[in-house]
């Protein structure tokens, strides 16, 4: 795990420190985490997000979705996660109604808007400035400045940590749902 650096661009750790203290993933033979530097296998997309404990939501709704098979798949995937903060900031009773069965192909589209086919680090997002999703709609990526410090951005939404790796993909954490245009 680390920050976004490419030229100029570096994201500082205390504009990530919220989640630099929660281990992305746990040593099944010692229950250390990724960081500690001895081989071990990498969790999946799912269980990399499980593990963490700050996407309980996104979970929920990958599972209601039926997107699980999915994204614990052999991709690779890149996926732009929100955490749960991100779904707290939707009008009240949003994430309830997305969750019902009726509103399945919604959330589907919801969902897949935060996924794209291929595993690209974020510095490479930011080179391409662009990239289409497995929904079909295109998101793109910039570096703004605010307060002096550089951040990177996916449709004008902070990506707040990035290029967590797991065995199927890389997950980069972003603190807004991103909502495609026909919704």
């Amino acid at each position: 795990m680390r920050a976004i650096t490419t030229g100029t661009l570096a994201l500082t750790a205390a504009s990530m420190l919220a989640f630099a203290a929660t281990p992305v993933m746990a040593c099944s033979s010692c229950g250390c985490s990724s960081s500690d530097g001895h081989d071990k296998k990498k969790a999946d997309i799912v269980d990399t997000a499980v593990s963490a404990g700050k996407f309980k939501t996104l979970v929920a709704a990958v599972t209601t979705a039926e997107l699980v098979s999915v994204l614990k798949s052999d991709g690779p995937f890149t996926v732009l996660a929100p955490t749960d903060a991100a779904f707290d900031k939707l009008p009240h009773g949003t994430v309830d109604s997305l969750l019902k069965p009726e509103n399945r192909e919604q959330l589907v589209s919801i969902l897949t808007y935060h996924v794209i086919a291929g595993e690209i680090e974020a510095s490479a997002a930011i080179k391409a400035g662009e990239a289409t999703t497995l929904q079909g709609g295109e998101l793109e990526f910039s570096v703004e400045s605010a307060d002096g410090k550089l951040m990177a951005m996916v449709n004008d939404i902070n990506i707040v940590y990035t290029d967590i790796e797991t065995s199927n993909g890389i997950i980069h954490v972003i603190d807004e749902v991103l909502i495609p245009e026909a919704e």
